[in-house]
């Protein structure tokens, strides 16, 4: 489990990161979102409808015990990190399309994730102390809107000093997610040796057959390539460490190590899982660039001989 210090310093760094990503955003951002707002429809749908949905499923299917079960909803039921963001920008996806599913699926959150988190942990049998209460997960949701704001209002203010807030907010995404490894894993290795395999697979599991279906339901509404990677990204790549802080708020002694263990491994793991898929993308976005400028050289040149 974590520290009371620990704890206190997870919740001012959570309140640093969504200060950054409200200094992502503009007004304007919003106003141009609900002109064209298909792909961050999708994107929340892929978010709200496929994710908590996935949680709930690995629990029943795996047989998870209601501290693990609730850990996995949890997590499935966490709006998009900002982390998501720096692994949009290296794939070369669709950088401001992720950037408002985020900001989007954080400011839905307030509302859905107490409604699915609670829908879920009951339809899985999720009962008694084991419980998140809604209340809960709504307040730490609401208190985290403030920065957000904040954020926005300082990039009106200042567009450059806003810049600068978005990009340290975004690798702060990063620090946090090495600090909950450096800080917790090494006190509970023994727990991470004795954790059955089938554990692994859902926190695993989670991350990588989100972005699965994230890109593919993506596809099958009619999204491009770029922007399928990027609402991929965006569906498999949860807030982890609001997930842990929501936890470490709720519960203590061994029931919040047990509650933990799923949200520390997924947010260990995602890194990884990200990277190699970042990779991947950029490598089909890189090809695909190819082939376009290939194709408008093929054309330039063939259209005198037409002539």
């Amino acid at each position: 489990m974590l520290t009371e210090l620990e704890t206190k310093l997870l919740g001012v760094m959570m309140m640093l990161i969504m200060f950054g990503m409200g200094a992502s955003l503009t007004f304007r951002d919003f106003l141009i979102a609900f002109k064209k707002p298909k792909g961050v429809l999708v994107g929340l749908f892929c978010q709200y409808g496929v994710m908590p949905f996935l949680g709930y499923l690995l629990a029943v299917l795996l047989g998870l015990p209601p501290a693990l079960a609730v850990g996995i909803i949890l997590m499935g039921c966490m709006p998009g990190g900002t982390t998501s963001n720096i692994f949009t920008y290296f794939s070369k996806g669709a950088l401001a399309l992720s950037i408002m599913m985020t900001s989007a699926s954080t400011l839905v959150a307030v509302f859905a994730v107490p409604l699915l988190l609670e829908f879920y942990s009951n339809l899985a049998g999720v009962t008694g102390e084991f419980k998140i209460p809604a209340a809960n997960v709504a307040q730490v949701l609401i208190i985290l809107l403030v920065p957000t704001v904040l954020g926005m209002l300082l990039r009106k203010w200042n567009a450059n000093i806003g810049a600068v807030v978005e990009l340290m907010g975004g690798f702060l995404g990063v620090v946090v997610i090495l600090f909950l490894i450096l800080s917790w894993v090494p006190r509970n290795y023994q727990l991470l040796l004795t954790t059955p395999w089938f554990v692994y697979f859902g926190a695993i599991g989670l991350g990588i057959v989100g972005m699965l279906l994230g890109y593919w339901l993506a596809r099958l509404l009619k999204q491009d390539n770029n922007r399928s990677r990027t609402i991929s990204l965006e569906t498999g790549i949860q807030n982890g460490p609001l997930a842990v802080l929501i936890v470490t708020l709720t519960f203590t002694g061994t029931m919040q190590q047990e509650v933990l263990l799923i949200p520390v491994l997924y947010s260990l793991f995602i890194v990884l899982t990200s990277s190699a898929v970042t990779y991947f993308y950029r490598v089909r976005a890189t090809r695909e660039a190819l082939a376009r400028d290939q194709a408008k050289i093929g054309s330039m040149m063939g259209a005198p001989a037409a002539a």
